[in-house]
C-alpha cells in the first residue's frame, strides 16, 4: 500500500513537472483556467474519482496525443487494453474502434501469430481511440452547452465507462474456456476407446 502511494506521488510529481515545463509558453494567455477546465473535463470523462491515479494517467496520455492543438497517434501502453482488447474499448465507450478491432481480429484469425500482434498493437494504441472518443464528446458538449459547469456535468453523464462490460467479458471468456475444455476432454474420451 505504501509503495502504491509512493508511486502515485511520483506520478503526480512528474505530471506537475511537465505542467510547469509547459507553463512559460502559456503565461499571460489565461491558459491556467483553460488547463484546469481541460483537466476537469478529462476527469469527468474518466469518471474514477476514487482512483486519482487513473485520472492522472489519462491526463498524461491525452496530452501526448494533442501536440499544439493537432491530434497525433502515438504509442501509449495500457495493460488493460492489451488484455482487454475489444472489451477495453467497449468499457471506455469507444464503440467504433471496438467494431474496427473486432473486424480486424476476425480477419487476423486466419494468419499465424497475427492475434498476438493485434494484442500488442491494441495495448499500445487503444488509448488513442479512447482519446478520440473523448474529443468527439467534448466538441458535441461544448457546441450544446455554454456554461462550463454544465459541460463538465454533461461529460460526467455521457463519458465514463460501461460496468456491464466487465461482467459480460468474464461470462463469455469463462464460457469459451469451459467449452474448449469440454471439447478437448471429449476428444480424449473418444480417442481412448479405440484401443
Amino acid at each position: 500500500m505504501e509503495q502504491e502511494n509512493n508511486e502515485l506521488e511520483a506520478f503526480k510529481a512528474r505530471s506537475e513537472a511537465r505542467a510547469e515545463a509547459q507553463a512559460p509558453a502559456n503565461e499571460g494567455s489565461g491558459a491556467t483556467s483553460s488547463d484546469d477546465y481541460a483537466k476537469r473535463m478529462i476527469n469527468a470523462f474518466v469518471a474514477k474519482p476514487d482512483a486519482p491515479d487513473k485520472e492522472f494517467w489519462y491526463q498524461n496520455a491525452f496530452a501526448k496525443y494533442n501536440i499544439n492543438g493537432v491530434d497525433a497517434m502515438k504509442w501509449n501502453w495500457s495493460w488493460w487494453a492489451f488484455f482487454g482488447g475489444i472489451w477495453f474499448l467497449i468499457y471506455r465507450k469507444a464503440y467504433a474502434a471496438a467494431g474496427g478491432l473486432f473486424l480486424i481480429s476476425i480477419a487476423a484469425a486466419f494468419i499465424p501469430f497475427a492475434g498476438l500482434i493485434i494484442w500488442i498493437l491494441s495495448g499500445g494504441y487503444s488509448t488513442y481511440f479512447v482519446y478520440k472518443t473523448f474529443k468527439t464528446k467534448k466538441l458535441e458538449i461544448e457546441a450544446a452547452q455554454s456554461d462550463e459547469n454544465q459541460r463538465i456535468e454533461t461529460m460526467r453523464m455521457v463519458g465514463g465507462y460501461n460496468q456491464w462490460v466487465v461482467i459480460l467479458a468474464v461470462v463469455i471468456n469463462v464460457s469459451v474456456a469451459i467449452g474448449m475444455f469440454m471439447a478437448v476432454a471429449a476428444m480424449f474420451a473418444a480417442g481412448s476407446g479405440n484401443y
